[in-house]
């Protein structure tokens, strides 16, 4: 399998390493050995793989996401409310004080027309974050690891 990192050059809490073949299989059919990404965590010059992350299709009722991975031990999410950057603000994507992207400020669409973003209701698909290596449930599931939940996502 060839996973790819997903936006090396932003630092990050939690880092992406995708499969994209993985991804358009979700699509179809769930397959446990089969993750989407395996999350990795950056110490120092090294990266320690800390997780794996599954998708389901933005289509998918909460039954159907209940059915892949039970909603009862496990919160699936989405990205929403987003704006990306016009070519030339690329930069004011970048943490700490990043306007655009995932870790940015901006979140309705007007802000985003205002500021020459594209805005987008919902980036990607349904996703759920697994971390297998910890002692107990709560953390295994743990939603908020890796992300700024603050900012919608």
């Amino acid at each position: 399998m060839s996973f790819q990192i997903f936006h090396p050059e932003i630092p990050q809490k939690m880092y992406h390493f995708t499969n994209y073949a993985n991804a358009f299989e979700a699509a179809f059919e769930f397959k446990p050995d089969r993750p989407t990404s395996l999350l990795y965590e950056k110490h120092w010059d090294d990266y320690r793989l800390v997780g794996v992350m599954y998708t389901a299709p933005k289509r998918y009722t909460e039954n159907d996401l209940d059915k892949r991975i039970p909603l009862s031990i496990a919160q699936w999410h989405e990205h929403v409310n987003l704006c990306f950057p016009p070519a030339d603000r690329k930069k004011e994507s970048i943490p700490p004080q990043a306007k655009f992207g995932f870790a940015g400020s901006i979140s309705t669409k007007d802000e985003c027309d205002a500021n020459g973003g594209t805005f987008k209701p919902i980036v990607f698909n349904w996703m759920v974050h697994v971390y297998p290596l910890e002692k107990n449930q709560a953390d295994m599931w743990d939603v908020n690891r890796g992300h700024d939940h603050d900012h919608r996502d």
